[in-house]
C-alpha cells in the first residue's frame, strides 16, 4: 500500500440523501478507483466524489481501496462510547407537552435517542432546549435540508447576544447530537468551528473561611453537607447521588459511583465528618440516601446550594459560595499542604493530571518561594 495515497470518507446529506463523501488529492490511481464504485458523483459543493450511503456501498470501498489506498475513516465512523450508567432517564415530560403554535417541538426521534443512549436527565434538558432554538431559528427548513452555513448562522446570532463560549458550544453538541447521532451520520459538522475555551481560575476560599461557614449551618444536617462538600472534594450531583452503603469508616473512604464520564472512585472521609455524621444519623434516621428530602426521596441541588449560601453569608465572607467552590478550595488546600498532584488528581476524578494542575494557578505556596522584584 502507497502510504502517500489516502482517501477521507465523510458524511453528506444531498437532496434528502445521506451520501458517503469521499475526499482525496489529484491522484490518477485514486481517480480511476473511484469511477469504478457504484454511481459516483462530484460535488462542486464540497469538493469531493460520493456516493450512496448504504452498507454494500461501504463494503465495496473497503474493498476497492484496501490494500491499495490508506482509508480514513475518522470522521466518518463512531468513536464515542455509549453511556452506559444505569440512571433513570426521564424524557416523558417532553413527549406529554402541548404543542405551541409556531414553534417547532423537539423530534420524536431525538428523543428517543437521547433515552437509548441513556443520557445523564440534566444533559437531556440542555440539549433539547438549544436544540429547539435552532430548529426554530431556522423554522422554515427542513431539518435534513440544513447545512453547515445555516449553523453558523445561528451560532453568529448567538455570539452577537453575547452567549458565553460554553454556552456556544453547548448548542453546537445539541445540534450535531440530531445530525450525527440521530442521523447517524457521525462527524458530518466537522469543520464547525467552535469558540476557544476559555481559562478561568477557580475560586477558592481560606480554610478558616470553611471552617467558619460550618460553624453558621442551621444543623447536624446541613453541617454534614457542608463538610463532605469540603473535606471530600465532591460534587454537588456526587453528593446527592451518596447512599448509606458508600460511607466505608472502616478504611476512611467514600465510594462515589457513576460520577462525571460514568466513572466511579473513592476519596477522603473526614474523621470530623464521620463524627458528625453518625449524630446526623441518630437524628434523621435517612433510609437509602445519605442525605434525603421529604418522603425518602433524593435531596434537591437547590436545597444544597442554599445550604452553602446562605451559612457563607451568615459567616459574612465577602465572595458568593458555591457547592463547587468548596471542592476546588479542598484541592487547592491539599496542594498547598504538600499533597502530590497525581493524588489529588484520583480523589477529584479526573482524567487527565491538565485538568488538576489550574490549581497550581491558586495555590499560596506556589508563589511564597518566589521573591518580589519590588523587595
Amino acid at each position: 500500500m502507497n502510504s502517500m495515497k489516502s482517501i477521507t470518507l465523510y458524511h453528506l446529506m444531498i437532496n434528502n440523501q445521506k451520501m458517503i463523501g469521499i475526499k482525496f488529492s489529484p491522484d490518477k490511481l485514486i481517480q480511476n478507483l473511484v469511477k469504478g464504485l457504484p454511481n459516483p458523483k462530484w460535488s462542486k459543493r464540497y469538493n469531493m466524489a460520493y456516493i450512496p450511503n448504504t452498507k454494500a456501498n461501504l463494503g465495496v470501498i473497503f474493498n476497492t481501496f484496501k490494500g491499495v489506498v490508506w482509508i480514513n475513516y475518522n470522521r466518518f465512523l463512531i468513536n464515542k462510547p455509549v453511556n452506559r450508567k444505569n440512571e433513570t432517564v426521564d424524557v416523558a415530560w417532553f413527549r406529554k407537552r402541548k404543542p405551541i403554535p409556531d414553534y417547532r417541538l423537539c423530534p420524536e426521534e431525538y428523543l428517543l435517542k437521547l433515552e437509548l443512549k441513556r443520557y445523564a436527565n440534566s444533559t437531556i434538558k440542555t440539549y433539547v432546549t438549544f436544540f429547539e432554538m435552532f430548529i426554530n431559528f431556522h423554522k422554515d427548513k427542513e431539518l435534513n435540508s440544513i447545512d453547515e452555513g445555516d449553523i453558523r448562522v445561528f451560532l453568529q446570532s448567538l455570539i452577537q447576544k453575547n452567549a458565553s463560549n460554553s454556552y456556544v458550544n453547548q448548542a453546537i453538541n445539541a445540534i450535531k447530537f440530531y445530525y450525527e447521532a440521530v442521523l447517524g451520520m457521525p462527524n458530518r459538522f466537522y469543520e464547525i468551528e467552535r469558540p476557544r475555551k476559555e481559562s478561568k481560575l477557580p475560586k477558592v476560599i481560606s480554610k478558616n473561611e470553611v471552617l467558619s461557614i460550618i460553624e453558621h449551618t442551621n444543623n447536624i444536617k446541613h453541617r454534614c453537607v457542608v463538610e463532605l462538600l469540603y473535606a471530600s472534594g465532591l460534587r454537588r450531583s456526587e453528593l446527592l447521588n451518596l447512599k448509606l452503603s458508600d460511607v466505608d469508616s472502616k478504611r476512611m473512604l467514600i465510594r462515589i459511583e457513576g460520577s462525571k464520564g460514568n466513572k466511579d472512585r473513592q476519596t477522603l472521609l473526614s474523621k470530623t465528618a464521620l463524627n458528625d455524621l453518625r449524630a446526623y444519623f441518630k437524628e434523621y434516621r435517612p433510609k437509602t440516601y445519605l442525605f434525603e428530602g421529604k418522603n425518602g426521596k433524593k435531596y434537591s441541588a437547590q436545597s444544597v446550594l442554599k445550604i452553602v449560601t446562605g451559612a457563607a453569608e451568615k459567616a459574612k465572607i465577602p465572595l458568593r459560595v458555591t457547592p463547587h467552590m468548596l471542592r476546588h478550595s479542598f484541592a487547592t488546600h491539599l496542594l498547598e499542604s504538600g499533597t502530590d498532584l497525581r493524588q489529588i488528581q484520583v480523589l477529584l476524578g479526573h482524567s487527565s493530571t491538565k485538568t488538576t494542575e489550574i490549581y497550581t494557578h491558586v495555590a499560596i505556596n506556589t508563589f511564597e518561594t518566589i521573591k518580589n522584584p519590588l523587595d
